[in-house]
């Protein structure tokens, strides 16, 4: 991942499966469950770094609280 694509503020499907290390149709359905928020722009679907971030937070939380 290249420091461009880092410093991004809205991320492509794919690009957001990337940094989380999952599939294309993974990332897909976090989006359609809600677990990771996205934008729409036009026809695209763009999904805000911060809710990465945010995701992995709550799934630490989770396993956390779950230990």
């Amino acid at each position: 991942m290249s420091t461009v694509d880092q410093s991004r503020v809205l991320l492509t499907v794919e690009a957001a499966a990337e940094r989380l290390s999952i599939g294309r149709t993974n990332m897909y359905a976090l989006i359609k469950s809600g677990q990771v928020a996205s934008v729409r722009i036009g026809n695209l679907r763009r999904v805000p770094a911060d809710a990465l971030t945010a995701y992995v937070r709550q799934l630490t939380a989770d396993q956390i609280q779950a230990a």
